[in-house]
């Protein structure tokens, strides 16, 4: 493929000043008071674990911040992690590695999670949260990439192109019409609204296709798609099902034996929100009594930990036989393996980290309260700012409090969720001598969970 163009800036012809140049300007300005760089008062430096081949822009954000950076291509499984991870302040991964309550348990110095995708069930988020870390994702960075493999796999299948160009890989002409559709005309129903979905239903209309979608939520439509009351109605009305679901309690096989009964004769699925959302056995019973004309799955309820390994009936019980039905298309959980998304992804993980560490900000934390304060200014000296991670329970803000009364509190804000609450506070005109004791005195309540002091 041949590379983007790039396109310049235009440039006055006198100056030859950029827009972009005048706009940096204006902002530098707009900013006179710097944003201070705040540290761990700790002198240990933090150390990050990287998994998954996740972008070298996300590593160059961190190492640039002077971290230590260990990155691994592969992930890493439950007893190579307990092994491992005690020794790290921050990890980041993506969909294949799985942090476990045994694994939090073993991560004694670890602050902060990043999960460089969508998805954050690979996480035990409650327990997480319980240990006072938070977990960070990127919701909508590869939303455009997993809509544009559904249109792709929409044309495949209604055109069984993947069939014709195996056949003919194997030296065999077989051109027919016979069973192969345009999109025009034809209805796709999206089970999930959010951004994928609503991206996804965009792309559609554009290729003539009648849009339905379902979802929990009342949800303002684009373009001329229509929300309908119910699942069952998606099912009986749409040729095309694509899902673009979360793994919950509610979701899991959520399209079974009964829902694929629901199905038209003769229609496609689509699967690339979550293995376990499709009852797969149900799924291979329907495309081989030819009730279902072809299916699309990107994700799988046990995938392979790295590039390479089998996907065999070791693996899942009805690998062999879902692999050798016609006109299914499947595919290693590449929604959103395009360069484009996995470099925002990257930024946009990596950015979130880098605030929590640097400034102790939550906000875009999925299992945490989103606190956050305004910086730091660079020549404001003396200051300290507390980072207090603790349990959701009656007194804690009196007893912080007491414990910052000697000083100016300069701005505070807290905020809870669930069994976790969260406060920073900036204080002025702090000695270094007073720091050791005033983190004992805030991280001495039974409410306690981690206390950090940036400086």
């Amino acid at each position: 493929m041949s590379n983007p163009i790039a396109v310049a800036a235009s440039a006055s012809p006198v100056t030859g000043v950029t827009i972009h140049d005048r706009f940096r300007a204006h902002h530098d300005s707009a900013n006179l008071r710097q944003p201070k760089v705040l540290h761990p008062l700790e002198n240990e430096d933090l150390r990050l674990l990287i998994l998954e081949n996740i972008s070298q822009d996300a590593v160059a954000i961190f190492r640039s911040q002077g971290w230590h950076v260990d990155h691994l291509s592969k992930s890493l499984g439950e007893d190579e992690l307990v092994a491992k991870i005690g020794t790290y302040h921050a990890i980041g991964i993506r969909s294949k590695t799985k942090i476990t309550q045994r694994v939090l348990k073993a991560a004694t110095k670890l602050l902060v999670i990043g999960c460089f995708c969508i998805g954050t069930n690979q996480v035990d988020l409650k327990a997480a949260a319980q240990t006072g870390i938070p977990v960070f994702n990127s919701p909508f960075s590869n939303s455009r990439s997993v809509a544009e493999l559904v249109m792709a796999e929409l044309v495949a299948l209604s055109r069984q192109l993947f069939e014709r160009a195996y056949e003919l890989r194997t030296g065999i002409w077989n051109k027919q019409s016979k069973g192969c559709w345009e999109l025009r005309g034809k209805t796709l129903g999206i089970v999930g609204y959010g951004h994928i979905g609503a991206q996804l239903s965009v792309l559609a209309e554009a290729f003539g296709l009648r849009v339905l979608f379902h979802d929990v939520i009342n949800i303002m439509p684009l373009g001329t798609a229509r929300q309908v009351e119910s699942l069952e109605k998606l099912l009986q009305e749409a040729d095309f099902v694509t899902l673009h679901v979360p793994e919950s309690e509610d979701t899991i096989n959520m399209i079974s034996k009964e829902q694929l009964a629901q199905m038209k004769k003769g229609s496609y699925l689509i699967n690339n929100a979550r293995g376990r959302v499709v009852d797969i056995p149900a799924l291979i019973e329907a495309l081989q009594a030819k009730h279902l004309a072809g299916a699309a799955i990107d994700v799988f309820p046990a995938e392979p930990s790295s590039n390479g390994a089998p996907f065999d009936d070791q693996l899942n019980s009805w690998a062999s036989t879902l692999r050798n039905l016609p006109n299914v298309i499947l595919s290693p959980h590449i929604g959103g393996s395009t360069e484009e998304a996995q470099t925002m992804i990257g930024l946009e993980v990596a950015q979130a980290l880098t605030r929590y560490l640097d400034y102790g900000s939550t906000i875009g934390a999925v299992n945490f309260p989103e606190v956050d304060l305004r910086a730091i200014a660079a020549e404001e000296a003396g200051h300290i700012r507390v980072c207090h991670v603790h349990k959701n329970q009656p007194g804690v803000l009196k007893l912080v409090n007491e414990a910052l009364s000697p000083y100016n509190v300069e701005k505070q804000y807290s905020d809870s969720k669930g069994e976790i609450a969260y406060l920073l506070a900036d204080i002025a005109d702090v000695g270094a001598r007073d720091l050791p004791g005033l983190k004992d005195r805030i991280s001495s309540t039974d409410a306690n969970i981690i206390t950090r002091l940036l400086a």
